[in-house]
């Protein structure tokens, strides 16, 4: 188990205390005990770290500050002083993560089906029952758990990792380190069809794109991510996605973008990069996002945003119900109030003209 006084060496964390107390994880500020490391990243929470028997406490300067002037503050403990406490958790996480990590033996289990033409690294992993198409490209250290299909000529970058019942479509490409939950589907078909009135039927119109993915993406479950119809669908570089968010045909979504749960993009629209998507938004079709964009959940968004680094909402704050129908009713009276000011706007002129 690594010290605190490590851990601080290797995260260029400043340390305040011994830091000799050994630590083999993350606990809640309430449950953390004397093995444990506990974070604080918003103030709100201070009192409960002052009570925290945590080992050390990944804290700001201003939250150290605080702690470190109250009576019952722990002489014993050991602080990590850093300016993004959330961030430096998240990266100690992950090395504790590694240690305790299931580890997946190369090789190929025999119920897996690998088609004449696959190239499949000797050092990936494939689970019972996957299939593996023909013109498949699965690089080094790539884990496919159980019952993952892989349509023809998809490719799966070095060090991804796909979970069961996963579905990659054929043609679409996974860069690397990648990691797809489970029940998700990529590449899957655009929804594209032309109204034919006069024969009474809609008409499909092929998808012949590809959906491209770029590095260190993640993608919840049950996500769908459908193909381009004529260009691709592409999610850059570092892009974070999360359960049950529909992504539609030749939608690009920049780098570093993340995007919550429930969220649905409409064909054809671009979103920049390193925005910042909440639950349950959704977006018209071909709109342009710009970079840096926030937009808060329940938000919908129905005409471009050009101006980088701006902050949208559209949804009404919660109200008790009695509340909200009164608004609702003032709502629904609107026009007629709009209606009656023109009128009195056009008396109080002709009042003013009779006058002068």
């Amino acid at each position: 188990m690594p010290t605190i006084a490590e851990l601080a060496e290797r995260f260029s964390a400043r340390l305040v205390g011994s830091g000799s107390a050994a630590v083999n994880g993350f606990a809640t500020l309430a449950e953390a005990d004397s093995s444990k490391l506990a974070f604080l990243a918003n103030p709100l929470y201070r009192n409960e770290a002052l009570s925290s028997q945590a080992a050390g406490l990944i804290v700001s300067a201003a939250d150290f500050e605080y702690l470190s002037n109250q009576e019952q503050a722990s002489k014993n403990r050991s602080y990590l002083i850093t300016k993004n406490p959330y961030a430096l958790f998240a990266r100690i996480s992950q090395e504790f993560a590694k240690a305790n990590a299931q580890n997946f033996k190369a090789g190929i289990h025999p119920s897996a089906v690998i088609e004449d033409g696959a190239i499949v690294a000797s050092s990936a992993h494939v689970g019972p029952f996957c299939h593996v198409e023909k013109g498949v490209k699965v690089g080094e250290r790539v884990v496919l758990l159980s019952h993952v299909h892989l349509g023809q000529d998809a490719s799966i970058g070095d060090d991804s990792k796909i979970y069961s019942n996963v579905t990659v479509y054929h043609g679409c490409s996974l860069g690397q380190r990648n990691i797809i939950h489970s029940g998700t589907v990529i590449g899957s078909d655009g929804f594209g069809f032309a109204p034919d009135l006069a024969a009474g039927e809609w008409v499909k119109v092929p998808q012949v794109g590809n959906v491209i993915i770029g590095d260190d993406v993640e993608i919840g479950s049950n996500t769908s991510i459908d193909r381009g119809a004529m260009a691709n669908t592409i999610i850059e570089n570092g892009c974070k996605i999360d359960n049950l968010v529909q992504i539609a045909h030749n939608v690009h979504i920049g780098a570093l973008t993340v995007i919550a749960g429930n969220t649905a993009v409409a064909g054809s629209t671009t979103i920049g990069k390193m925005c910042m998507i909440g639950g349950s938004t959704s977006f018209s079709g071909h709109l342009k996002i710009a970079d840096q964009t926030t937009i808060s959940g329940g938000t919908t968004i129905i005409r471009s945003i050009e101006k980088p680094g701006q902050h949208f909402t559209s949804i009404f704050p919660m109200l008790p119900h009695s509340d909200w129908e009164k608004n609702a009713a003032i709502l629904r009276g609107l026009d007629k109030m709009r209606q009656k000011v023109k009128d009195l706007e056009k008396q109080i002129k002709l009042l003013t003209d009779t006058k002068k």
